[in-house]
């Protein structure tokens, strides 16, 4: 095992060194625009487990910028399939019972061959027509290696990583926590059984049943759906389906997913949604992103926020769930989310998208060194993929246009459900309590300014480091005066041709020329090595 990872060290460098390795030197991933390219390019030739941690990192939005995302987002599982021999080996060893007794048909050729897993199409002897996910031979071992390599990786250029809001080793370590979850298909079960039972009441959401006694930490027996995906625009229209109704009930459930459920399909893409018989149906459960209640009613204030201009509002949500990386200045903050908001009400709901809304408001938490959590960001990235879809089928759809009604309508009576007696009461005798107090604040106000006791306290913060940046600043301008002197004062006296001499030069002028050469290369070392220009 040790040689084998020794290898695929040396493999891993190997590759990532032939496409440039900038993306793991620059953590800020921008100075060259071929990078993103490069990087997919050198997980394709990584194989299937780089490609499962390049769609992983497609998901995380908080790791890289928007120019990764997009091209990792274009990673597709177009793996070689594993041999037959080796599927029915895994499905035996998982219930010690063959293909062939098990089922009355199992097709040989997959449906589909992904970089964990190969779908094969069955028939129960029963005669219901299943879907089997099958994972491949010892792919939990070959991540977790690659992900432990990619760590010591990242490891022995861990200085360059000082400045970045996320410590990528820490982003690394959740990598491979998620991968396991995802791993063990138990998982997966759990997430169907809780998907379906959240949405029993939707009339015109199917979900696929699992078929418990064939389903395991490796396998998944499943229904198999018998339809299209839900952007076929040539089969939806030859079923005179209603494309705006479509558009607004796909719409409507995944709402009702992130705002009321706190349990949303992390994947939305158009092949993990499928019409079948005249309802949507989805598939693929293996990302699932998951609200507590805080999460919940934050995003729900969130939105609230922006159908009501509530900047004070917007804020105090962002501090209540966000992970405070440093300093938060308070009043950018304010401007930053008043500018956003003032651009967002602006315009006609027609062009607000809600995807670019939550996603900038994530690049505002960043800059304002607020670290959001991860299923947060897994939204966002769900988001932008389900306004494509929607886009397709309904153009003239706008999620926002939905969920500022759903929240409305959700909250109208959350002033008063929030508040018992006790609760009323206090409040009623603090306002109170504050009110008579307020006509002596005022006068003692009055007082202070007309005979000049008023005072106005400003506090400067986080003024070191500007600071210290001058000092070097007035430093260096200071010596290359000095420089620029000695230059002069030895040009002066090389032309005067004082004092001792060799070969008929002066002494004094050729050492004033070396020790000015010599600060001059010490001082512009200083300015390259400080990365400033």
């Amino acid at each position: 095992m040790q040689l084998n990872s020794v290898n695929r060290f040396r493999e891993i460098v190997k590759v990532l060194g032939s496409y440039g390795f900038g993306y793991i030197v620059d953590y800020k991933f921008k100075k060259q625009n071929k990078l993103p390219e490069n990087l997919r390019k050198a997980f394709e030739e990584l194989g299937p487990t780089f490609i499962k941690i390049g769609q992983i990192l497609s998901t995380r939005p908080d790791l890289l910028s928007p120019n990764y995302i997009v091209e990792l987002s274009k990673l597709q599982d177009n793996v070689p399939p594993e041999s037959i021999e080796t599927i029915k080996d895994i499905f035996f060893n998982e219930f010690s019972i063959s293909t062939t007794d098990c089922f009355e048909k199992f097709y040989e050729k997959p449906l589909a061959s992904a970089s964990i897993s190969q779908v094969h199409k069955a028939t129960l002897k029963d005669g219901r027509d299943v879907v089997v996910k099958i994972q491949r031979p010892n792919i939990a071992e070959k991540m977790k290696l690659d992900i432990s390599i990619l760590i010591r990786i990242v490891k022995f250029t861990k200085a360059k990583f000082s400045e970045a809001l996320i410590d990528p080793e820490e982003a690394l370590h959740e990598i491979l926590l998620t991968t396991e979850l995802e791993l063990d298909f138990n998982n997966e079960i759990k997430n169907i059984d809780k998907f379906k039972n959240y949405n029993k009441d939707i009339e015109f959401l199917y979900v696929p049943y699992v078929v418990e006694d064939l389903s395991s930490t490796k396998v998944i027996t499943m229904e198999r759906i018998y339809g299209f995906k839900v952007d076929d625009m040539k089969k939806l229209l030859i079923g005179n389906y209603d494309l705006d109704d479509l558009g607004k009930k796909l719409a409507l459930a995944y709402l009702k997913q992130v705002l009321k459920d706190g349990f949303f399909h992390g994947d939305p893409h158009p092949g993990n949604i499928f019409i079948c018989e005249g309802k949507l149906c989805f598939i693929d459960f293996g990302i699932m992103g998951s609200l507590s209640n805080s999460l919940k009613l934050t995003l729900n204030d969130m939105i609230s926020a922006v159908a009501f201009n509530d900047i004070n509002k917007m804020i105090s949500t962002l501090l209540s769930i966000g992970i405070k990386k440093g300093y938060v200045n308070r009043n950018k903050l304010y401007e930053d989310l008043d500018y956003l908001l003032l651009n967002y009400l602006s315009v006609s709901l027609n062009n607000i998208q809600i995807s670019v809304m939550l996603s900038e408001i994530f690049d505002i938490a960043r800059q304002n060194n607020i670290r959001l959590p991860r299923d947060f960001t897994l939204l966002i990235r769900a988001l932008v993929i389900l306004e494509g879809v929607i886009a397709t089928i309904a153009p003239d759809i706008k999620i926002i246009d939905i969920a500022i009604p759903y929240v409305k309508a959700n909250n109208k009576f959350s002033l008063f459900t929030d508040l018992d007696l006790n609760t009323l009461l206090i409040r009623s005798y603090s306002f109170m309590k504050d009110s008579l107090r307020l006509p002596s604040k005022i006068i003692e106000l009055s007082d202070s300014l007309i005979s000049g006791r008023a005072k106005l306290q400003l506090e400067h913060k986080n003024l070191n480091k500007p600071i210290s940046e001058l000092n070097k600043g007035i430093n260096r301008l200071v010596f290359a005066l000095i420089i620029s002197s000695t230059i002069i004062g030895s040009s002066t006296i090389l032309n005067s041709n004082i004092g001792p001499k060799m070969y008929n030069i002066s002494l004094i002028g050729i050492t004033g020329f070396i020790t000015a050469g010599f600060m001059g290369f010490w001082l512009l070392i200083s300015i390259i090595k400080s990365g400033k220009l």
